[in-house]
């Protein structure tokens, strides 16, 4: 039996990057970028006004208040491309061209003008140079990268990348994922379970966690308790996927198959039992160039297992440079025990006090099969093996 921390070890080392793909910028979001991303111009691509008003010599303006002549106008995509000369102004509004020879902009809350071309105006108060003016480059400059390969494409990074011309972008091929289940206990979600027998929660559990971090799934019809057919379906399902998901029959019972099954095959197993509670009994392997992740059958361990295991290579393998879940800490409400002998990780709420410091509360549930009590659950606390964290005790978690 191996610690989490040896566990994913091996599934960082085992799990290769796939290739990529363009697609267009519209479908991008949550895409993991497989390029660099260069400015192709600076940002602004010109000295630009901040604000509606003149654009003067700020040496024009010393002596406020004074008259200036109003020479021309410079608007948003059609600027005055003449050079500004002593004693004159410019009429100027947000986000336009600043002429040559102007270094600043009075704003026109502090100006009286008629606005006509070759008009007197007042300058109400002085200017300094550089005011209300972002000048050329200051955001962004022409050749620097903004974004790097690896990354997940954000709604806040669209803008940026239309900006740059990235109609299409090059991101990493999405993993296609098949999803088996077993047991002979197992109907459909449309079903209604006779006697000793469940409906099929895990399958589309574990599809919505895999499509959340960008997979293709693709969900295959249950196996029965069967060990020759549990095999051909196995076998069938890896020859068609880059990782296939197995839940249930990973336990040491009459019927469990899923390690029999995945071993007789002659897949590499990477491990197959951690030093983790709940979720001992997950199989990592590799069958021919398909990965397969067995996950115990009950619901929060092929939950956790999937958040701890399955998570992070479903995103090396889309080439991400960043596969840990988020980590924090928090104060927990109330005691919270580990396993004698395994690292424990315990679904949590989370709140803020009076303080405002994060509150951790440990749910009340029954157990790896109580995934009602794990729905509601927004992180897990961890707590090592044979420890007690006490009542207003910092904990470690790992959000959700």
């Amino acid at each position: 039996m191996i610690t989490v921390n040896e566990a994913i070890d091996l599934v960082v080392r085992n799990t290769e990057r796939l290739g990529h793909e363009m697609i267009g910028l519209s479908a991008s979001v949550g895409r993991i970028l497989a390029e660099d991303i260069v400015a192709d111009m600076d940002i602004p691509p010109f000295d630009r006004s901040q604000m509606d008003g003149y654009a003067v010599r700020s040496i024009d303006t010393v002596d406020a208040p004074v008259e200036l002549e109003l020479v021309g106008e410079s608007a948003a995509g059609r600027g005055w491309h003449k050079t500004l000369g002593a004693g004159e102004a410019v009429a100027i509004m947000t986000g336009a061209p600043v002429p040559a020879g102007a270094d600043s902009v009075q704003k026109i809350e502090l100006t009286r003008a008629n606005e006509e071309i070759g008009s007197r105006i007042q300058i109400l108060e002085s200017t300094r140079s550089g005011q209300h003016i972002v000048s050329a480059g200051t955001e962004i400059g022409k050749g620097e990268t903004i974004f790097r390969s690896g990354e997940a494409i954000t709604a806040n990074m669209i803008a940026p990348l239309a900006s740059f011309g990235y109609s299409r972008v090059k991101v990493g091929s999405m993993p296609r994922v098949a999803i088996l289940g077993t047991g002979s206990e197992i109907v459909e979600i449309e079903e209604t379970p006779g006697r000793d027998q469940i409906r099929n929660s895990n399958s589309v559990m574990l599809e919505a966690l895999a499509r959340r971090v960008g997979a293709v799934t693709k969900i295959l019809p249950n196996a029965k308790d069967d060990l020759s057919a549990l095999q051909a379906q196995i076998k069938a399902a890896a020859a068609d996927s880059d990782v296939l998901i197995l839940t249930g029959g990973v336990s040491v019972g009459k019927y469990d198959l899923t390690k029999a099954a995945i071993g007789d095959l002659g897949a590499e197993i990477f491990f197959e039992r951690v030093r983790l509670k709940p979720g001992k009994p997950a199989v990592f392997a590799r069958l021919n160039e398909t990965l397969v992740f067995a996950l115990p059958g009950n619901p929060v361990s092929a939950a956790v297992t999937f958040h701890l295991f399955v998570r992070p290579s479903l995103l090396i393998l889309q080439g991400t440079k960043s596969f840990e879940p988020r980590t924090g800490h928090a104060i927990a409400s109330g005691d919270v025990r580990a396993a004698r002998e395994r690292d424990t990780y315990l679904p949590a709420r989370l709140t803020s006090d009076t303080e405002g410091r994060l509150i951790a509360k440990q749910l009340k549930w029954h157990g790896s099969s109580d995934f009602v009590g794990f729905s509601q659950a927004e992180a897990l606390i961890l707590v090592d093996r044979g420890t007690t964290v006490n009542s207003g005790e910092v904990v470690r978690i790992e959000y959700l």
